[in-house]
């Protein structure tokens, strides 16, 4: 295992499988104190769970995504998953999209909980650019994995289940829901609150009522 990474599992050999990334300072123990895997158990539904812990420098560096397609997705694959998705929250929901963005087709689904819509230089450009629809990526912006994201997301695959939650009064609530127009109607949900445990955990209740892995 990658010194990068450290995992917490909820299995019981279901068809499905959700990988979660944490946002930053968070480690994958968080999920489990916060109630995710119990809420999941609690519903008995058909999927396993996988928390994950990153590394901030490996995440800087680059290497924390290609570790957990490694090491996680592509073996959960192989091992007959009949779906995989990934989620995570604030910068693990970042990350999700990101490689979403980089690696086409790896994933069936993504569970974005306040998502973080990247740094201010990011989305400036962005908007001087007369916003999303007219923003064209430069080759020097598409060494970022910023930008790459927002590139995916001006045309996202049709047909990806995604879901994206937020508190409405979150400190980058505005790109957050930049990020969730980017989805159809029934993909977005906003509660109040702010960027907090309290509102994720309300978030992530709702997702896992949407019926996507019925037992």
């Amino acid at each position: 295992m990658s010194a990068a990474l450290h995992i917490r599992r909820q299995t019981a050999g279901a068809p499905n499988l959700l990988v979660l990334l944490p946002g930053a300072y968070m480690t994958a123990d968080d999920f489990v104190s916060a109630g995710f895997f119990a809420a999941a158990a609690r519903r008995r539904l058909a999927l396993d769970l996988v928390a994950v812990d990153l590394d901030l420098s490996a995440i800087s560096g680059g290497t924390a995504l290609p570790a957990v397609h490694e090491e996680i997705l592509a073996p959960a694959r192989h091992q007959g998953y009949r779906k995989i998705w990934l989620g995570g929250i604030s910068l693990g929901g970042q990350l999700a999209l990101c490689h979403a963005a980089d690696t086409p087709g790896s994933v069936d689904g993504l569970c974005l909980l306040a998502p973080y819509p990247g740094s201010r230089l990011t989305s400036m450009a962005i908007a001087s650019a007369g916003g999303l629809d007219h923003w064209q990526a430069t080759p020097e912006q598409l060494a970022d994995p910023e930008f790459r994201m927002w590139r995916w997301l001006q045309r996202p695959p049709t047909g990806l289940p995604v879901f994206v939650g937020y508190g409405r009064d979150d400190r980058f609530a505005a790109g957050m829901a930049q990020i969730a127009g980017q989805f159809p109607p029934a993909a977005r949900h906003a509660i109040p609150g702010g960027h907090e445990w309290p509102v994720w955990q309300q978030l992530w209740e709702h997702f896992l009522d949407l019926g996507h892995f019925s037992a």
